[in-house]
């Protein structure tokens, strides 16, 4: 059997225990001989991950559930294989469980034509439909829901705990996940996720790329104010709420004026 290699008590995440990089981060939450997964990744990696997990002493048959983040395909293709392999139920945001049960290829990017990005989406049925108060026990432990639009509308973070489970809602570099009007991407609700995230008593930040670190109030903040100044870009299209350089021409227009 492996030795296992929690980042924080209770919880550990697979590329790093794995120690290469599978995908998207993949954490598996533990109390006793109960688990669960957050996110799964591709469906090429579901076999490595159950094989460690297997390795790490973990029943497979007491995995309690998988919970996802969001629908993209980076953290749910492999649902559908992994849902068959540990029988087990998938838990999602009502509207993620919509695009999964469908296999939706578009929303999920898993096809991005102008790209050539064309993945498999294989449909999965989710088990429970999860919203923002929700609560999920894992043993004695557990762990809250909250709804996290911004990188799409259906994404969810999981506080257990100080630690929050923060999905593609921000990164260790300030970054955040894609903002594209096709995936549900809301600037203003992404600029709100990020205000709950600074403004709460979590201590530490587990997103679904990229390292774990301690929340940071500044980097949140200047993220923030990046978010919101994108929200008055034409760079962000349909994203954006407004465009105030349009205000001002059509201004210009009524008055006849010309630039100096």
């Amino acid at each position: 059997m492996l030795t296992r290699r929690p980042i924080v008590p209770n919880v550990i995440e697979i590329n790093f225990q794995a120690g290469h990089l599978l995908g998207c981060n993949v954490y598996l939450v533990f109390d006793d001989s109960e688990w669960i997964l957050i996110d799964i990744g591709y469906e090429e990696t579901v076999d490595e991950i159950l094989e460690l997990v297997r390795q790490l002493d973990f029943p497979l048959a007491k995995c309690k559930m998988i919970l996802t983040t969001h629908a993209d395909v980076d953290h749910a293709q492999g649902l559908a294989a992994a849902k068959r392999r540990l029988r087990t139920r998938i838990g999602a945001h009502p509207k993620a469980a919509d695009l999964l049960r469908r296999g939706d290829a578009l929303q999920t990017f898993a096809e991005i034509e102008p790209q050539g990005i064309r993945l498999a989406m294989p449909p999965v049925e989710v088990d429970i439909e999860l919203s923002e108060g929700d609560t999920i026990d894992v043993g004695r432990m557990r762990l809250d829901v909250w709804h996290a639009p911004g990188h799409t509308d259906h994404q969810l973070a999981f506080r257990l705990d100080n630690v929050l489970f923060c999905a593609d809602a921000i990164f260790r570099d300030g970054c955040v996940g894609a903002i594209d009007a096709h995936h549900g991407s809301n600037l203003v609700d992404c600029a709100a996720t990020l205000r709950r995230i600074r403004d709460s008593d979590v201590e530490w930040l587990l997103p679904s790329h990229g390292p774990i670190f301690r929340k940071d109030p500044e980097l949140l903040g200047a993220t923030i104010g990046r978010i919101e100044q994108y929200q008055h870009m034409a760079d962000f299209g349909t994203c954006a709420v407004d465009w105030p350089l349009i205000d001002e021409w059509e201004r210009e227009i009524a008055e006849g004026r010309l630039p100096p």
